[in-house]
């Protein structure tokens, strides 16, 4: 059976997922690589940029849910992810947070939906696995950290693919002034293939991510390989 591929459209990272890209009726989570507010906001705005890409592409709303009420409008607007594309939910718990996905997804009206989730069992990945497939709709998850020691992604989980998000140093620029940002972009685990990590640089305005010009198409190998054990 042929599945519905999401590209980066950059061959650096496609050629290294399994999938050439992303799969679209899947499970994906990302968290951030520490509990810093930088990384945090570069996982973030990682998610926002794939569900902006999806929403050009099929004209539909993002549904964001989250038990917060944290989400800024213009940094999401920054990564493609305008506030007319976007549904926000605010569930009392991760519990009735799920049950909320669950049933947008089985609906079919939004592009994709990303979910802030800190506790999720195998069982419930399970669910939104079979059900985001089902419905051709991709299911990002934003794995929370419990504390600050804890790492989101030890957890079991039937996800497609797993990926850590940290952010690294912006190019020098000739004057004054803030470089475009880069994040160390790690898949800790996909299916069908291995982990591995690179640098590029953050979403733009249309929810695009790019290769740094000075590392061009090594910027997999000069990264190296992913740091961690796939989980």
């Amino acid at each position: 059976m042929d599945h519905r591929i999401m590209p980066f459209g950059i061959p650096a990272l496609d050629d290294r997922l399994a999938s050439r890209g992303l799969r679209a009726g899947a499970l994906h989570e990302v968290a951030a690589q520490s509990c810093s507010m930088v990384d945090d906001a570069a996982a973030t705005l990682f998610l926002a940029g794939i569900a902006a890409r999806e929403a050009a592409h099929t004209g539909g709303p993002v549904l964001w849910v989250s038990c917060r009420n944290d989400l800024y409008a213009p940094g999401l607007e920054q990564a493609g992810l305008s506030s007319a594309d976007l549904i926000h939910a605010q569930p009392r718990d991760d519990a009735a947070l799920l049950a909320v996905v669950e049933d947008a997804v089985r609906d079919g009206t939004p592009s994709a939906v990303i979910a802030e989730v800190s506790r999720m069992s195998m069982v419930a990945t399970r669910r939104l696995q079979l059900v985001a497939a089902d419905a051709d709709i991709p299911v990002l998850i934003l794995r929370r950290r419990r504390n600050r020691d804890q790492d989101p992604l030890a957890e079991p989980s039937a996800a497609w693919t797993r990926w850590r998000i940290a952010s690294a140093s912006s190019e020098r620029l000739g004057v004054a002034g803030v470089g475009r940002s880069r994040w160390q972009v790690e898949v800790a685990r996909q299916r069908g293939g291995e982990a591995f990590s690179m640098i590029l640089e953050g979403c733009d305005e249309t929810g695009c991510l790019a290769v740094p010009a000075a590392l061009g198409h090594r910027a997999a190998e000069t990264a190296g390989p992913a740091r961690y054990a796939a989980a």
